[in-house]
Formats: structure tokens, sequence, C-alpha cells
């Protein structure tokens, strides 16, 4: 898969939403809203829970308005009752639980009776990620990391099979890593005095948004002139392939500068701490960043490969399956359906 430049959050969320980050609302992992004067850090459990934040409709709240049932083993949202719905059945996030235990709840949801089953799952595992940040995803701990992975997925499909449902798997993730230069962070206090902006972001993306009378034209040029191993843009000229412009900015959460790491340089600022592993580039330039897709079951034609997607096709691939229908404008399309799918799984 591939698309853009954006981290954990957007792309999780973009899944799920079929909506570009500048559309669905999450613009990083935290931010600022220029129209509230509220910011969002993914960590602020309170914030998190803000159900304001999320824009679009979640594949499971369509399925909840059309009378289907749904669950999710932790993902970004389904805990904060966007639009009022939440998943039938839903945990809230947590890195305790082990992967056995995850397992069981997902099988066990599909051993319930048929009215009671849900026919949406999703099940986030978190592990290679951790790994790959603390260790880089070349380290051993990285590789122990996927190997468990597999070895649950493979736990986990064998043990779905034990239920005879006929059952669909769509395996992604929703970015990848590269082993950045942590040891020689690019500090952005060095070059720009940030006490006139608000500065949010990650170590490979930073937003300056813009206090009060603050001259954002001295300093963008300051930036522009200093710009080793990093891209600056004001939110007026960020290129259009970005989708993360003036013109994209749905609901005023975009910074007023966006500094952008080339990889493998990355960015430190104030106590955010740097490590060895890293994701957030841009996936036309540092292919490492472009996400997996595998997906199997009696909706899926057998052995086809298909060329990289928009990540944003997945929300209406999984719709199609359902045989969910929506009318709000999104950012994905049909062409990843019509690639994998069977002609008559096709709704």
């Amino acid at each position: 898969m591939k698309y853009g430049l954006f981290l954990y959050l957007p792309n999780h969320y973009a899944l799920v939403t079929g909506l570009l980050p500048s559309h669905n609302g999450l613009t990083g992992n935290s931010f600022y809203d220029t129209g509230s004067g509220k910011n969002y850090r993914y960590s602020d459990r309170k914030k998190y829970l803000d159900k304001t934040w999320y824009g679009g409709t979640p594949i499971w709240v369509l399925a909840e308005q059309q009378k289907m049932l749904s669950a999710t083993y932790y993902w970004i949202g389904s805990d904060a009752g966007i639009k009022n719905v939440y998943p039938t059945y839903y945990y809230n996030y947590n890195e305790v639980t082990g992967i056995r235990e995850r397992i069981s709840t997902v099988v066990n949801w599909l051993k319930l009776p048929a009215e009671d089953r849900p026919h949406f799952i999703t099940f986030y595992l978190p592990h290679a990620d951790k790994n790959g940040h603390a260790f880089g995803p070349e380290s051993i701990e990285t590789k122990q990391a996927v190997k468990l992975i597999d070895l649950a997925v493979n736990e986990l499909t064998g043990a779905v099979k034990t239920t005879g449902l006929d059952v669909n798997f769509i395996f992604v993730s929703d970015h990848g890593m590269i082993e950045a230069d942590y040891k020689n962070p690019i500090d952005i206090q060095a070059v720009v005095d940030t006490t006139n902006y608000k500065v949010y972001g990650d170590a490979s993306m930073i937003q300056l948004y813009a206090k009060p009378g603050a001259d954002m034209v001295p300093d963008y040029n300051k930036l522009k002139s200093n710009a080793t191993g990093y891209n600056v843009y004001l939110k007026t000229n960020i290129p259009r392939h970005y989708h993360f412009n003036a013109k994209d900015d749905l609901y005023g959460r975009i910074g007023d500068i966006l500094l952008m790491a080339k990889s493998p340089k990355m960015f430190k600022f104030g106590n955010y701490k740097v490590n060895p592993g890293q994701h957030g580039y841009e996936a036309e330039e540092v292919p490492e960043m472009r996400a997996v897709f595998y997906a199997w079951g009696p909706a899926f034609k057998k052995n086809t490969i298909i060329k990289p997607f928009k990540n944003v096709s997945i929300y209406n691939l999984v719709n199609k399956i359902l045989g969910l229908t929506f009318t709000e404008k999104v950012d994905g399309n049909d062409e990843l359906a019509k690639k994998v799918l069977l002609i008559n799984s096709l709704k």
C-alpha cells in the first residue's frame, strides 16, 4: 500500500474511514485545532475519547447503523463513541493483554449464536511497531516480534477454522519503518524562535501553528535557508500530491508551517524522545514506508498480486464485502475491490 507521509493515528483512522488525514480530522498523533483553540494528543485519554475530533464514518459505525454487529479489539476511535455509536463489542486500548487472550476473545466472538455474532472485527497487534521504534527495524528484538505476529496469525486462522465459518481475512499494516539517524537529530529550536508558535508533531514531521503576531514569512525563510535534512513548506504551498495543504484543511488542523524530515534524518523538539526506528516519511520517496496488504477468504481471488494502491480504498473494499452502503464522499474508490474480489462477492 502507499500514501503520503503520515503517522500511526492518521493512517489507522484512514483505513477505517476511507478519508485522508486532512479530511478525517486527525492530522497527526498530536495537533492543534485553530477554530476551537484546543489540542489533541492520543496519549491524553480524555482528549482521545472526545468524539468531536473524529471525522467520517468508521466501518463499525456504518455497520451498526445498518443493523450489523461489529467488534473491535483495539482500533483508534472505536472506544470514543463516534457519531454516538460504539461497536457491539469493544475494548479500551492497553498493551498489557497478551496475544493468546486477544485471539481467544476473537474466536469466542465467532462462536456466538448467529444473532449475537459480529460480522466485522478489527484486531490490532502492536508488537513489531513497538520493538521497531525502540530497537530499530533490523534488530533481533523486532525480528522476534515479527515472528511472534506470524505465529499469532497462524494460530488465529487455525482457531477460526474450528468454528466452521467462512471468514474473510484482511491483514494490513499502517506504515513501514526505517533505521533512522537518531544520534544526530535536527533541532529546529536552534534555527528559529519557536515561542511564537504552538508546536506539534513527531520525529519525522512537525507542524508550527502561528500565534497572534507571529511573523511567519521571515521564520519560514530562515527555516528554508537552513533546510539540510528536511523540507519546509508554508501551509499554502505544500505540494498538492500530499493532499495536506490549505485547500485540503477541512477542520483547520494543519499547521501554518510544515517541516518534513528527509530519510533517515529526524527531528528533536523539547523532551521528545528519539528512537532508532522511525516512519512518517514520504512513501513515494522511501519505499520502506509502504505497508503490507494480504487478503484471503471466500470473497477473494486466489494467487493474485496487485500493484501498490492508496490505503483509503480499503474502506470501499470492506464495505463491498459486508454489503454496507454509504453516501458520504470518501477519498478511496472501488478499484481495489474490483481487482481482488470474486465477481459474485461484489455487493
